[in-house]
C-alpha cells in the first residue's frame, strides 16, 4: 500500500467494512502485533441532519505525510480515511488506523494522531441544519499559522 492509499478521501460517509477489511487483510501478514483502528461517527445532537466536510488536500497530505515519517520510525504504519461533502447522522466520516509490531506503540500512537488530526488538520466542518450547511466554528480549532496577512 502506497502512502497515497494510506491516505483516502470518499465523497460522502465511509464505507467502513471495507476500509478496515482493506486495512487488515493489507496488513495482518505484515507481523504487525497490532492493527488498531478508531471509527468517528457523526453523533445525533444539536437538532443537526449531519456533518458537511471540505478539506485542503495539499495541506492534508503533507500533514499526513509527517505522520508517516513518525511512525517509520517507530517501525509503525498510520493509516486514515476521511469524507468529503455531507456526511448524515450515525454514519462514518473519519477513520484513524496504526499498525506496529508492539501494541504500545500502537495504542499511544493512534490517541496522538486522532489528537493531532484534531487540532492540526485541514478539514473544515459544517453542521447540516433543514438541508443547509452551516459553519460550526464553535467546534472548530484554528490551524496554527493560518490568518491574514498583513
Amino acid at each position: 500500500m502506497s502512502i497515497d492509499n494510506r491516505l483516502q478521501l470518499f465523497d460522502g460517509s465511509l464505507p467502513v467494512e471495507e476500509i478496515t477489511n482493506e486495512w487488515y487483510s493489507e496488513f495482518k501478514d505484515s507481523n504487525y502485533g497490532a492493527v488498531i483502528t478508531f471509527i468517528g461517527v457523526v453523533r445525533d445532537e444539536n437538532k443537526i441532519d449531519g456533518l458537511s466536510f471540505d478539506i485542503y488536500e495539499p495541506i492534508l497530505k503533507k500533514w499526513f505525510e509527517s505522520w508517516q515519517e513518525r511512525a517509520k520510525e517507530k517501525n509503525a504504519v498510520v493509516l486514515m480515511a476521511h469524507s468529503r461533502g455531507d456526511v448524515l447522522n450515525h454514519e462514518s466520516s473519519y477513520i484513524a488506523g496504526v499498525c506496529s509490531p508492539k501494541r504500545r506503540v500502537a495504542l499511544e500512537m493512534i490517541d496522538e494522531f486522532v489528537e493531532d488530526f484534531k487540532a492540526s488538520a485541514p478539514i473544515w466542518k459544517y453542521d447540516i441544519l433543514n438541508g443547509k450547511r452551516v459553519y460550526a466554528e464553535d467546534r472548530s480549532t484554528p490551524i496554527q499559522g493560518a490568518g491574514i496577512l498583513k
